[in-house]
């Protein structure tokens, strides 16, 4: 049986959810979907879980809220570099946040409350001792959505 939401993708009206964060990876990611996937009439839901503070109770209160205010700034920055380039190219995109301890979580909780048609996310690129300690989000989601997922990883690693 077909799925309806690949239809989606021919016809140009699919929900795309997009990793994105401060990386190359991710730039690069946006890029090649952009050159080699993206359809007039698909919205791109950039999403962003910034970085949690999960050790914020050994932080003094102005320390966190120092924090706080510089993710609140890069959040800002990143937000305004992603739009700009899909406003550029004439992608309609959403910009969004989520706050959230484990991004892999997030991204596939958006992806089905969005009932995207694919994710997108690029790599970081870690050898697998590394992937095995910390976890790897493009590999969580990947075996977690509900739909296809477009892993980018830059040809140059």
């Amino acid at each position: 049986m077909a799925d309806p939401n690949m239809a989606d993708l021919d016809t140009g009206k699919g929900i795309i959810v997009m990793a994105v964060d401060y990386s190359n990876n991710s730039e690069w990611a946006f890029d090649w979907y952009v050159t080699n996937f993206h359809k007039p009439g698909n919205k791109v839901i950039l999403l962003h879980v910034p970085e949690s503070y999960i050790n914020a109770t050994t932080m003094s209160p102005g320390r966190v809220m120092e924090l706080q205010r510089e993710s609140d700034g890069k959040t800002s920055d990143l937000k305004q570099k992603f739009i700009d380039k899909a406003s550029k190219l004439g992608i309609e995109a959403e910009f969004r946040v989520e706050n959230a301890d484990k991004p892999g979580h997030a991204i596939v909780d958006v992806a089905q409350k969005e009932n995207a048609t694919f994710v997108v996310t690029g790599t970081r690129g870690m050898g697998k001792f590394r992937r095995t300690i910390m976890g790897s989000v493009s590999d969580f989601v990947v075996h977690h959505a509900h739909c296809p997922v477009l892993v980018c990883r830059h040809k140059d690693k």
